[in-house]
């Protein structure tokens, strides 16, 4: 999943962040993995993107469910870091359907979870803001957990984006009519998923990034919640307090929310150049992505990867 470049890090780099910071990072050569197999010993968690990594939508990539029994079978530790913008307790009761089983990860974080948490913080002892929710009935329950109370937009002090109407269907520009005044009127949005698009099936459908990048060119103001933000990465490495970050690996395709948030966080991050960005790389005969077409993609982004491969395989 790819995302929009983040806002609001609070200023923590880490140490891979200081690297960029100092322009050192295009001196790196990236590293192409036939798979995980030969570097799977180098970490001891494996943070992995849903969307565009593990599934796409409708079922597992080829090669995903071995490789992440392998990893747990070695006793390696896998928590999901998805930009979902539903409570995580709600996606795990999805992810079966599309083939991903409980036996496969030992952990869920969403941006929807980070949603959920940031709005309560800033309510504190009082009652949540009421809000206008942009997005479709499946995402209720995080309006839901975020309390407060849902209102037309005319009243809203806030809009909760969660996404589209009907993504299938419809387009931020889509919604002029309807953002242009609670923008002018200076309307925060929450936009509780920071990804642009996302692959479901074989089409890219637009998220909740697109419309809070949207309701900026209108003038609104958006505060975000996900990757490639630091914040979620403190929620990960507080679900494994006993694993440093040097032990620790993002498997994402968003090179600003994964390869960004990553970046962010101070660890490696392997790219899965087979996600959204396929169509932008050069793959060989053998399947691997070419070098010189990932480093031009992240020379292009300003981001860099420690290592990228075709897919999310052993």
């Amino acid at each position: 999943m790819i995302g929009s470049p983040a806002v609001d890090d609070g200023g923590r780099l880490g140490y891979a962040g200081a690297a960029f910071r100092n322009r050192q990072w295009h001196k790196m050569t990236i590293t192409i993995l036939p798979g995980l197999a030969g570097v799977a010993d180098r970490y001891d968690l494996f943070i992995c993107d849903l969307w565009g990594v593990v599934h796409n939508g409708h079922a597992p990539y080829g090669g995903v469910v071995d490789c992440l029994k392998r990893l747990r079978q070695a006793g390696r530790r896998i928590i999901f870091l998805s930009n979902a913008p539903r409570p995580s307790v709600n996606v795990a009761l999805e992810l079966p359907r599309v083939g991903v089983d409980p036996d496969m990860y030992d952990d869920l974080v969403t941006s929807g979870d980070a949603t959920i948490d940031a709005v309560r913080r800033a309510a504190g002892t009082g009652a949540a803001p009421t809000c206008f929710h942009l997005g479709p009935a499946r995402s209720q329950p995080t309006v839901d957990a975020c309390g407060g109370r849902e209102v037309p937009l005319a009243e809203a002090e806030m809009i909760l984006c969660t996404g589209l109407f009907d993504d299938e269907t419809e387009a931020p520009e889509d919604y002029r009519e309807l953002l242009s005044e609670p923008a002018a009127r200076g309307v925060p949005m929450i936009c509780a998923n920071p990804d642009v698009v996302v692959i479901r099936g074989d089409r890219r459908i637009p998220c909740a990034g697109a419309v809070a990048d949207f309701y900026e060119t209108l003038g609104g103001q958006v505060r975000r919640y996900g990757k490639p933000h630091a914040a979620i990465f403190d929620t990960v490495f507080a679900r494994a307090p006993d694993i440093p970050r040097r032990r620790a690996v993002m498997i994402g395709d968003g090179l600003h929310t994964d390869v960004g948030g990553a970046r962010r966080a101070g660890i490696d991050v392997i790219w899965v150049a087979g996600g959204i960005h396929a169509d932008e790389v050069v793959f060989g005969s053998d399947g691997l992505p070419r070098a010189a077409s990932v480093q031009a993609l992240m020379d292009g982004a300003g981001e860099m990867a420690t290592m990228a491969l075709a897919g999310l395989r052993w």
